[in-house]
């Protein structure tokens, strides 16, 4: 049995701590990028080794014993501490092969970001950004992502947040719609076509004290699809201000009501991390960056919502929440 590092074999420790993640040995070479042979060999090796079995297997699925989750308690600081020094020196070379790997809504991805990729680029050159749009939250550390661009409240285990804005809903539509109904007040919107999620829409109303029966034409999994059906005129949008900023900003989009409504559950955007990334330089590069873009967005936001005049019978806008 061995009983010293002598002769451990250290080139099979990331396998064993990706197959004591992922109870399987076809999802661990997956994440290593290997094959399942490679995986396997390197766990068998790594047994004999040490002369006694790491895994129970069941089935498919291979658990960690309680030799194994000893194991696993000792060295997996040492290897996330290796990977830490890994990004560190990859920083530290200030090379153009320094990626940042990303995931986030394809609706701000769209709407947002991809716009202004071009100014990302003229800022840092040396620093580029692989993007994944999900709908899902990603396990950033297992699955390689450096950060996540989410919405919601900016509590995620495991993972560090920042607020980079928080947008609140406005009613838009089509320069067609914004002359039909200008000079008039929120009840005529009632009798249009709207788009999205009909209790946001409920919540509206009521905000502006109009009874109305509310059954959207149509509601969308993709807040970026739902702004095109409204600059198509297929109705009224009930959407974030700020997907809509260049939309408003281009004249594609108006905003036809200065009453803007936030909501309990998810008005606000956040970068997203790993804690042990929190200073790593290309992260701070993009933190500084999207929060300078954001402010600058939210400036010409501003700058249209008080040009805009109130129709007849509106109330003042209202910043509070429902």
């Amino acid at each position: 049995m061995l009983t010293s590092m002598s002769r451990l074999p250290l080139h099979t420790l990331p396998a064993f701590r990706a197959v004591a993640r992922t109870a399987n040995l076809r999802a661990a070479a997956e994440e290593l990028f290997v094959t399942h042979s490679a995986v396997s060999q390197q766990i068998k090796l790594l047994e004999e080794q040490l002369g006694f079995e790491l895994f129970d297997r069941r089935g498919r699925r291979v658990v960690l014993n309680a030799a194994g989750a000893a194991l696993l308690r000792a060295v997996e600081p040492a290897l996330d501490a290796l990977d830490d020094g890994v990004r560190a020196a990859a920083s530290a070379s200030c090379t153009a092969d320094t990626r940042l790997r990303i995931t986030l809504l394809s609706s701000f991805a769209q709407r947002w970001l991809l716009p202004r990729m071009t100014r990302w680029r003229e800022r840092h050159p040396h620093i580029g950004l692989e993007l994944h749009t999900s709908q899902h939250l990603v396990d950033l550390p297992r699955e390689g992502f450096h950060a996540a661009l989410r919405q919601g409240l900016g509590q995620w285990r495991g993972l560090e947040a920042i607020c980079l804005t928080d947008s609140p809903l406005i009613v838009i539509g089509s320069p067609e719609a914004a002359r039909r109904l200008r000079g008039r007040g929120p009840a005529a919107l009632a009798d249009e076509p709207l788009l999205g999620h009909g209790p946001l829409w409920q919540r509206w109303f009521e905000l502006n004290g109009v009874r109305a029966r509310v059954n959207p034409v149509a509601s969308f999994s993709d807040a970026g699809l739902m702004l095109q059906a409204t600059e198509q005129s297929l109705g009224l949008g009930l959407a974030r201000e700020i997907l809509a900023a260049d939309a408003l900003r281009e004249g594609r989009l108006q905003r036809l009501s200065p009453v803007s409504m936030r909501t309990e559950e998810a008005d606000a955007y956040w970068l997203a991390f790993p804690p042990n990334l929190a200073d790593w330089p290309p992260l701070m590069a993009l933190r500084e960056w999207l929060l300078d873009e954001l402010a600058a967005s939210q400036r010409e936001l501003d700058a249209g919502s008080a040009a805009l005049a109130a129709p007849a019978g509106t109330p003042p806008s209202v910043q509070g929440r429902p």
